[in-house]
């Protein structure tokens, strides 16, 4: 609902958009409530009337750019990659300049605005990530492979929601690599001594 009302922060919108572009039935959620808001707004009264010249100056810029009236899907460069994310890495996987966090777990952030941090991270086949808990939202999109924890099985397409009361060890499966985009709106909780005196370093 937030994201239809367009109030997330950048991060969270970015994996929002991520995901429902993965999710069909998601994807049916936010146009039901981008219905009632539409609805919404035929109720209110507009604070300032629009003037005569607005439809045909609206009008005037679409005729004025060279996109086809049937817009074609764009170009994916990364299947795996989902296409609101496709700008802020560059494109592909393959492209992204990871650092190393340690155990072979890799990771790196997306700039986006200072109210939450996103990043993507690189978890080897069996890997586990540290135990650690919240001190506000983790929201995980699985886009290769999979993991496995306390709150359940997530794979490619699937989006765990943390909260401060979720502990957990996520685990990447054996079959493969698992690389995952990771939105927080707080620094985590690390049990382990070695996690938490570098978290800093590595703004997690």
């Amino acid at each position: 609902m937030a994201y239809s009302a367009g109030t997330l922060p950048e991060a969270m919108n970015l994996i929002v958009a991520a995901h429902v572009s993965m999710c069909d039935e998601c994807r049916a959620a936010v146009e039901a409530y981008d219905a009632v808001g539409g609805a919404l707004m035929d109720n209110v009264d507009a604070v300032e009337p629009l003037s005569d010249e607005c439809l045909s100056n609206a009008l005037a810029l679409i005729q004025q750019t060279d996109l086809d009236p049937v817009l074609a899907r764009p170009e994916r460069k990364d299947p795996k990659v989902p296409l609101p994310l496709e700008n802020y890495i560059g494109g592909r996987l393959e492209d992204v300049r990871w650092r190393s966090i340690g155990m072979g777990v890799k990771q790196s952030i997306i700039p986006t605005s200072s109210e939450a941090t996103a990043r993507l991270l690189y978890i080897p086949a069996g890997m586990a990530v540290p135990d650690h808990g919240h001190n506000g939202i983790e929201l995980t999109l699985v886009l290769q492979g999979a993991f496995e924890d306390e709150d359940g099985r997530f794979a490619c397409g699937d989006m765990e929601v943390a909260t401060e009361d979720l502990q957990h060890t996520p685990i990447a499966d054996i079959s493969e690599d698992c690389i995952c985009l990771a939105v927080t709106n707080a620094p985590l909780r690390f049990n382990s001594f070695l996690p938490r005196l570098i978290q800093p370093l590595l703004r997690i």
